[in-house]
């Protein structure tokens, strides 16, 4: 057991409620800390807009020049495009023959200089050398200013809703012996959001997990591999790829099987406003059919701890595609939408990141692996039960606690 985290009350919160980490200061966030979000933004959530254009823009120019110097090394004089200095498509590489000569020379060493600059970052995006977790822990990445900036910017505030006792369910009452900072667990956070952010603060800052629910490795869609930036940022944290084969790995490993993760997954980014059928009050958590998070924490005997994070739908705002783009994404797995923020950028809008933790979930079985010992109704009934308990939960929290976060006609919906 590790020292008990610190605990306060306010008689503004519902009995039963601590908190863990309190709202910093409005003015916390200062000018210096506004263009440290402002920049990084632009730079890591817009990464698949300037990494990809990039190579676009390199590949284009590499064509461009290599035909040009196969056309002057054929004889034919052209324009160019660098000071306007043409000569006529009608002269003669006899009548001109140094002028061609300096052309080829210019056009070859452009079509080197851009093809090396193309070969290059294709190397380093596939190599990927800076991936390392090691480098991240030598960079000392958790550490950074940068992360004290985005908290301030988004007001992070830690409550523990512990309830009033009244109301436990069977697998709530399971009073293990349970360190939530070093204990084996998966730390169910909801909702996704539109762009992760709930996920990200709860373990990259050492700020945001050290006195809260300590260092775990997220869970995340392979489609985060499309934005460069991001993908290095994980690798550093030790994602774990969200397929079941993956996240299984990870849980049976000794030392590593502490995982958070977001069971809305990237489709429940499409289950809110401005999507037909949803008011803009309207909160929404893809959770009806997800039990693969619930059968491998019953398989690997770990308990289940539900966070929600007041505010983590409202960073961006989305622009409404037509469905067959939402089905596309989902049958892909990656996320295709049009986002945007402040000014219509890549900014996010600045939204208090309230986490509320519930109470911890614990599997029904306490002994060897669930997933090997039980018949299959038997498993999956279990399966549900627990399933249950965390939407259970998950409601409960947020219906006490959205008043004080200035939600109160808010309505979550379960789908």
């Amino acid at each position: 057991m590790g020292r008990s985290r610190p605990k306060l009350t306010s008689p503004l919160l519902p009995k039963g409620v601590e908190i863990i980490v309190p709202p910093p200061p409005y003015e916390a966030c200062s000018f210096i800390d506004k263009l440290l979000v402002y920049a990084s933004s632009l730079v890591v959530v817009g990464s698949p807009l300037w990494f990809y254009g990039g190579i676009l823009y390199l590949y284009r120019r590499w064509n461009k020049y290599r035909a040009l110097a196969s056309i002057t090394k054929d004889g034919i004089a052209v324009a160019d495009d660098e000071n306007d200095n043409c000569t006529s498509s009608g002269e003669s590489s006899q009548e001109r023959p140094d002028d061609n000569m300096q052309q080829y020379k210019k056009y070859k060493s452009l079509t080197s200089r851009y093809g090396a600059a193309l070969a290059v970052l294709l190397l380093i995006s596939i190599w990927r050398p800076h991936g390392s977790r090691r480098l991240g822990e030598w960079l000392d990445v958790r550490k950074w200013r940068l992360w004290d900036a985005w908290l301030n910017y988004v007001g992070f505030t830690v409550l523990h809703d512990k309830g009033d006792n009244g109301r436990d369910t069977k697998l709530l009452l399971d009073h293990r012996e349970f360190d939530p900072r070093t204990s084996p667990a998966l730390y169910a956070f909801v909702p996704h959001g539109i762009f992760p952010f709930g996920l990200a603060f709860s373990c990259l800052p050492q700020r945001g997990y050290e006195n809260t629910w300590g260092l775990f490795r997220p869970v995340v869609a392979t489609a985060t591999r499309l934005f460069p930036l991001v993908r290095t940022f994980i690798d550093w944290m030790g994602g774990v790829d969200a397929s079941r084969s993956a996240v299984s790995s990870a849980l049976s490993k000794k030392g590593s099987s502490r995982l958070g993760i977001s069971p809305g997954g990237i489709a429940e980014m499409f289950e809110t406003y401005p999507k037909p059928g949803f008011h803009p009050n309207d909160e929404a958590a893809l959770l009806k059919h997800r039990n693969g998070v619930f059968k491998l924490a019953l398989k690997h005997n770990v308990p289940i701890v539900p966070v929600y994070c007041f505010g983590a739908t409202k960073m961006f705002r989305r622009v409404q595609l037509p469905h067959f783009i939402e089905t596309l994404s989902r049958a892909l797995k990656i996320s295709l939408c049009l986002l945007f923020g402040k000014m219509g950028l890549p900014i996010p809008f600045r939204q208090r990141l309230m986490y509320v933790i519930g109470k911890t979930i614990w599997p029904s079985l306490t002994t060897g692996d669930a997933g090997s010992s039980l018949g299959g109704e038997e498993f999956n009934d279990r399966v549900q039960h627990m399933h249950d308990a965390f939407c259970e939960e998950i409601v409960r929290i947020f219906e006490r606690n959205k008043g004080h976060y200035g939600w109160e006609n808010k309505t979550l919906r379960l789908v």
